[in-house]
């Protein structure tokens, strides 16, 4: 099968799509075969080494919506399901930018039936790190909430999920993505007068953002371990997203009760991964690069 790898690290010419033998799932492991993967920031982080690993072939690839097409025992999914996952870590050999990927089937969810598997596969990473950074920020509804970057994949599912927790949304973002904020469920735009209970800075602001929390809140970044120390009494800290089936379960629900949007904006082959690297870094994005074998 065909698999993006990176042998070297640096820019979009180092992407590589190499031919390797098909992974074979095993015991609590499943199969599944490719339909559409996105490219997220943090595959071209693991390109340019930010996650070490010198000398190692390291696979590209988180998000992946697909078919089951084999599993090992003890799975609870069976071949021919439509499914979608998270592809945890950035030192995997494999990853889910291939034909074929193996998964732990604890982070297998059924794909929403409601959006194709394009726009299916822009949903686990992203809207996994949105659910379980609000979960650390631990608002109750009534409490306000500002999230930098909500325009972007991260920051727009924070906004929705946000909202629909009954938390008082403001966003920032640019300028020119003042209607898109809004139309996401934020009630109010850019940093307020008034301090909020708490921040999900996934525009990775660090300390500017941290001024808009007010005494005693909370505030969670999205690069593990890259928050600013707490200051003024406020609790800070940085999600680390975690494959969890169940919960993205109840994502793709909320997808198919039109809680949550996805967002495609462009794709290409799965032999073009290289060019899709090259128009990530350009950056201006508002929705996922998706690779399609």
């Amino acid at each position: 099968m065909r698999a993006v790898l990176v042998n070297r690290f640096g820019g979009p010419d180092v992407v590589e799509v190499a031919e390797v033998e098909v992974p074979e799932p095993g015991a609590g492991q499943v199969r599944i075969k490719v339909a559409a993967a996105a490219l997220n920031p943090v595959d071209a982080g693991v390109r340019a080494g930010v996650f070490g690993g010198a000398g190692k072939r390291l696979g590209l690839g988180w998000d992946v919506a697909g078919t089951v097409d084999a599993v090992g025992v003890a799975t609870g999914w069976s071949v021919g399901d439509e499914v979608v996952a998270l592809a945890y870590g950035p030192g995997k050999t494999l990853g889910t930018h291939a034909d074929h990927v193996v998964v732990d089937a604890g982070a297998v969810a059924s794909a929403p039936g409601s959006v194709d598997a394009v726009h299916a596969a822009t949903l686990p990473l992203n809207a996994l790190t949105a659910s379980q950074a609000l979960d650390l920020l631990g608002l109750e509804p009534g409490q306000s909430l500002l999230v930098t970057g909500a325009a972007g994949a991260v920051g727009g599912y924070a906004v929705q999920l946000a909202a629909h927790r009954g938390l008082t949304v403001t966003g920032v973002a640019r300028a020119a993505d003042e209607d898109l904020v809004r139309s996401l469920g934020a009630d109010r735009f850019g940093p307020q007068p008034a301090a909020v209970d708490g921040v999900l800075d996934a525009a990775l602001l660090g300390g500017t953002a941290l001024e808009w929390v007010r005494d005693g809140g909370a505030f969670v970044g999205v690069i593990p371990g890259a928050h600013p120390e707490s200051v003024r009494g406020v609790r800070t800290g940085s999600v680390e997203v975690a494959p969890d089936g169940a919960r993205l379960a109840e994502l793709v629900r909320l997808v198919g009760a039109g809680v949550l949007t996805t967002r495609v904006a462009e794709t290409y082959p799965l032999d073009e991964a290289a060019k899709a690297h090259a128009r990530l870094a350009e950056g201006g994005l508002r929705g996922r690069l998706v690779l399609v074998p």
